[in-house]
């Protein structure tokens, strides 16, 4: 690769990240460790390496010793596994200071990048990586990486997040002043509604900025990367979940709702898609606590990580949104500790189940004529399943406590779900 095209992209970088502003964000990162930052794309890795370069050089460190290259610059077009030692060749030409920062994002792009990552590490560098792709914390990658980089998942805003950005006190004095907590209740609306991307925040057509982001990661991250032949199909099959986001659904169903529309598919292609959109952090899915392990695998929720992109299928369903809100901050929270529990023997049927929490929640917009079978459900649930501690419904507005049988459950409106 040419010394002198790696030279004008690092320079380039830097004066970017030089003019960055930079977003508060509630992640942390240890001194002298390695990182692999992954997540759907716009959700803020690229920002959390400018800060974290901006931070060195705060504490020292020259400009010339951050090395930074965004794998996406159309210059790089063309460069190979074979390349990568030209960027450390690079680097040495730049500085000869004894420490330098390397800085690779969406490195997923090169074909080998985690064999280049892992003599980085056993060279002793430090060094910082991106990607949008979930197969980078494949155990395969995990294997050859050995234990060399920290895994870190980078989502969109939380909440709070947003609410900081927005600079909307959220403490508990705000919470129960009356100006303050409207303010906070109106963003929630505007979070439900319109998702997390730090980007879109302050937009004014944030529709149209999601649009984007959408097409980029379904044209970029699914299409072109896994090769999809049948891209009706995959785009079919994404708006079918989006419209059936509360409720569980089979590979079965889904290639049949597409077949419905007169585009071909077959029940293999909707697996493989569903991965695919999974792999780019469009999509996650909860599986049922209860069920053996192949209805586990083959009849899961699907859910997006991000409500603006699941808004843009959906019209007048406030339902929906304010259920994905809560599947969206319990990923967060709890990862892969997050089931739907439904049971066809006990009729219980409850949205999230934390087991190591110990906790059932119900979503429910608004409780009305569904309070007798959101209760019922989870009072069923708590006396069948030894040790649930914690029942909650989460609504839109509504809060108070729900005393009955002997167990108690909250009712807690989502905006203050979201900041818990």
């Amino acid at each position: 690769m040419n010394h002198s095209i790696l030279k004008q992209v690092i320079n380039d970088q830097i004066e970017v990240i030089q003019n960055a502003d930079i977003i508060e964000r509630d992640y942390s990162f240890e001194k002298n460790v390695n990182y692999v930052l992954v997540g759907l794309r716009r959700s803020g890795k690229s920002t959390l390496l400018y800060k974290i370069a901006k931070e060195l050089v705060d504490e020292g460190c020259d400009w010339s010793q951050i090395i930074y290259v965004n794998f996406e610059d159309d210059r790089l077009l063309g460069f190979t596994m074979n390349d990568f030692n030209d960027i450390v060749e690079t680097a040495y030409e730049l500085t000869d200071a004894k420490d330098i920062y390397y800085f690779f994002d969406e490195i997923q792009i090169i074909e080998g990048w985690e064999h280049f990552a892992r003599r980085m590490a056993d060279q002793k560098k430090r060094v910082y990586i991106t990607g949008s792709n979930a197969k980078m914390l494949s155990a395969e990658m995990a294997s050859i990486l050995g234990g060399r980089y920290i895994p870190k998942m980078i989502m969109p805003f939380s909440f709070g997040e947003a609410l900081d950005y927005k600079k909307i006190a959220h403490d508990d004095a705000a919470l129960f002043t009356t100006s303050k907590s409207a303010k906070i209740r109106r963003a929630c609306q505007e979070y439900v509604s319109d998702g997390g991307f730090p980007e879109a925040q302050l937009l004014n057509n944030k529709r149209e900025y999601k649009k984007s982001v959408y097409e980029k990661v379904l044209l970029g991250d699914i299409m072109e990367r896994e090769q999809v032949k049948n891209k009706m199909a995959l785009r079919l099959m994404i708006k079918k979940i989006a419209e059936t986001v509360m409720h569980e659904v089979s590979f079965n169903t889904l290639a049949g709702n597409v077949k419905a529309t007169g585009t071909k598919t077959s029940t293999d292609s909707m697996i493989e898609y569903t991965a695919y959109a999974e792999n780019a952090y469009l999509l996650f899915r909860t599986k049922n606590y209860v069920s053996k392990f192949a209805e586990k695998e083959s009849i899961p929720r699907f859910y997006f990580y991000d409500n603006g992109l699941l808004s843009l299928f959906l019209v007048d369903k406030p339902s929906a949104l304010l259920e994905n809100a809560v599947a969206v901050h319990l990923k967060r929270k709890y990862e892969d500790d997050v089931y739907y529990f439904k049971s066809k023997q006990t009729g219980i049927d409850i949205d999230f189940y934390l087991p190591e929490q110990a906790c059932a929640i119900q979503a429910s917009y608004s409780l009305g004529d569904a309070e007798e079978r959101e209760t019922r459900s989870l009072i069923s649930f708590a006396e069948k399943t030894e040790g649930v501690k914690k029942l909650i419904i989460v609504t839109n507005e509504e809060e108070r406590s729900i005393e009955k049988d002997g167990h108690e459950i909250e009712v807690i409106p989502i905006h203050k779900f979201l900041l818990a």
